[in-house]
Formats: structure tokens, C-alpha cells, sequence
């Protein structure tokens, strides 16, 4: 089977990764992915971005990158999508017009839910398969609508998780693996590192240079540097980090967290104007929306100050969070990759 795939994301190809285990040898990818896969048509460095601006900037690129997709779609059997709704929205559109029979399947959605519900009927009549990863979601679609709640990847890949509270003496810090986010956001780490006692960890992404973390970090001579996101998690009180998937990890794994996130300033204002959303962590939105409560508290913009940060590392209910963190567990069920790999299988057939 010839498998056409557009994964961006450092976390999509995470995805993409177990699900290939479950597809087996007989699928052979094509398209945009991590290099350590197989043979991707662009480099995914050069496909990173944060924040409207850089998209602006980045169109020509993406437009061109777009057709030579488009492209390669004529000769796949099918077409998967992974997150990165931006690109791969406008991709799944221009391969329906083109190839009107061909098989796309959407797995990790477009958060119309969130912003945008027009887009709902347009992934309907264009997507052949969505694959829902979020239990709520399905509600938004129509009931005749093609998407499924296939399980959440998150629980395919963590293998560790915290069995109680014990203390341990660890925190963390992760800053995220945008440059434009740990330069925002490490002043205010190292501000809050110094009134902390605690042993301090810090997660950076593996495939920084050592130029690349001098020139992103600046002063981490206060920290013990890790690779490994979810055994220092599962191992560590308490953490700080940045809004996005590492939320939704310290999260499954049990560790008491704050969530925190500076943008820019264009950024965050088109960003408010255009998502009407009540918090920013996908683990506070699935348990108010199930279960009329949250997890985890929220710093965003100007309030992403030393002060803040520690003051809830000193109070956080930590028994209450590691109560609430089961609940979220239950609430996601299982991994997705099994089941996504059994829809691919299927339309196929």
C-alpha cells in the first residue's frame, strides 16, 4: 500500500511512529514526515513556525510545498493527515477537487470545536475518514458525519506514570522546543529556579546543538539538563511548561504542573480575538467539559510572572490534581495508533 502523509509536527511524527508499527511492512510512505521514517520530500526544519506572523511569512513556501503533494497524491492509495490543520486543510481540499475518489483519512483534527466551526461541513464533504482523538469531539459533527473517537495517542506512548505523591525533591522545567518560546519564557525560569530548594531538571529536545542551547537558553548552570520528558516527569513533584502536548503528558503521568505560555503580542491578540475558549490547556478542557472542573492552573501573557509561578507551586492541592488526573485518564480510555491503523486497513479493502 502506498501511503501518502503529511505529518509537520515533531508531535505528529511521534504519532505517526507507533501507528507505523501497527501498520506493518506492507505500507510504504510517501509525503512529509521526520527523516528517521523514510525519504520526506522537505526537511522539516524548515517547515517550523510560531504564530500567525511566521505563517505570513512562510506562505509562498507552504503554497509550493502544497502542489508537489497534490502532486504525489495521484499516484498513493490513500492520504493520511496528522494535525497542522493550516496546511493540511487547504491540502485535503485541492486533493478532493483533484481526485475526486481518493481516500483521505484525518487523524488528529482540526480544532473546529474551538474556532472556525465553519470548517465542521467542510471536513465532512472533503475527509473520508476522521479519526477523532478527543472523546467530545464527535459531538460537534453532524450524526451522519464520518469520524470516530479512536483512543488518544498520548496513551500509546507513555509507558511511565506516577503511582503516588512521595516526594522526591525533583522539579522540572520545560520551557517547550520552540526557539521562540524558551527564549520568552527561560528568564522567568531561571527567576523562579533561584527561590526554589528543590533539584532542578530541565528538558531540552535531544536534537539541539550545543550552540543552538546556548543561544536559546542563555545561564543553565542551575539545572540538570534531560532528555527524557516522561521519565523526569514521572519522577519529579512538580514542573513547569509550556502550553502544549507536554501539558497533556504531565498530565497522564500524574505530575502536579502549571501550565504557562507568552506569545506575541500580534500573536496573542489575533489569537483572543479569533478562539473563544475558556482555558488553554487541553487537560482543563476535556475535564470541564466532562466532569465541570479543572486540573491544572493557567499563566498566560503578563501574568507569566516568578511570583505566580512559586506561589502555586507552593499551594497547588496536589492530592486533588493527582485525583483529577486518574479521572482524565479514564476519560481518554486507550491509545489510538491500533485502531487508526485498522481504519487505513479497512477503507483500503
Amino acid at each position: 500500500m502506498k501511503l501518502l502523509v503529511s505529518a509537520l509536527e515533531h508531535s505528529a511524527n511521534v504519532h505517526l511512529t507507533y501507528l507505523m508499527k501497527e501498520l506493518g511492512d506492507d505500507v510504504e510512505i510517501h509525503g512529509i514526515f521526520d527523516s528517521s521514517l523514510g525519504n520526506s520530500i522537505v526537511d522539516l526544519r524548515s517547515t517550523a513556525i510560531m504564530g500567525f506572523v511566521d505563517v505570513l511569512k512562510k506562505l509562498p513556501f507552504f503554497f509550493r510545498l502544497k502542489d508537489q503533494m497534490v502532486e504525489l497524491a495521484q499516484d498513493m492509495d490513500k492520504v493520511l493527515l496528522i494535525d497542522s490543520s493550516g496546511f493540511n486543510l487547504p491540502l485535503a481540499k485541492e486533493i478532493r477537487k483533484r481526485y475526486p475518489h481518493k481516500e483521505i483519512i484525518y487523524y488528529i483534527l482540526p480544532q473546529a470545536w474551538a474556532w472556525k466551526k465553519k470548517r465542521i461541513p467542510v471536513l465532512e464533504k472533503t475527509v473520508t475518514k476522521l479519526a477523532s482523538i478527543l472523546p467530545f469531539e464527535p459531538s460537534y459533527y453532524s450524526p451522519m458525519a464520518p469520524i470516530e473517537y479512536v483512543g488518544h495517542p498520548l496513551l500509546d506512548e507513555i509507558t511511565v506514570k506516577k503511582t503516588d505523591l512521595t516526594p522526591t525533591g525533583i522539579v522540572t522545567f520545560m520551557p517547550g522546543s520552540r526557539p521562540g518560546e524558551i527564549k520568552k519564557l527561560m528568564g522567568v525560569f531561571r527567576e523562579v529556579r533561584a527561590l526554589i530548594t528543590c533539584h532542578a531538571m530541565l528538558v531540552i529536545p535531544p536534537h539541539f546543538s550545543d550552540e543552538k542551547i546556548s543561544e536559546l537558553y542563555g545561564d543553565i548552570s542551575g539545572f540538570t539538563i534531560t532528555h527524557d520528558a516522561h521519565t523526569t516527569l514521572a519522577t519529579s513533584d512538580f514542573a513547569f511548561i509550556c502550553s502544549g502536548t507536554a501539558t497533556l503528558e504531565a498530565s497522564l503521568i500524574g505530575t502536579p504542573f502549571v501550565l504557562v505560555y507568552i506569545a506575541k503580542k500580534l500573536d496573542y491578540i489575533i489569537g483572543r480575538a479569533l478562539i473563544k475558549l475558556q482555558y488553554a490547556g487541553l487537560a482543563n478542557l476535556l475535564l470541564s467539559h466532562a466532569y465541570g472542573t479543572t486540573l491544572h492552573p493557567e499563566f498566560i501573557q503578563n501574568d507569566v510572572t516568578a511570583e505566580n509561578l512559586y506561589n502555586s507551586y507552593l499551594e497547588m492541592d496536589k492530592e486533588q490534581f493527582f485525583h483529577n488526573a486518574a479521572k482524565l485518564r479514564s476519560l481518554l480510555q486507550h491509545g489510538s495508533a491500533k485502531r487508526v491503523s485498522e481504519i487505513i486497513k479497512e477503507i483500503h479493502d
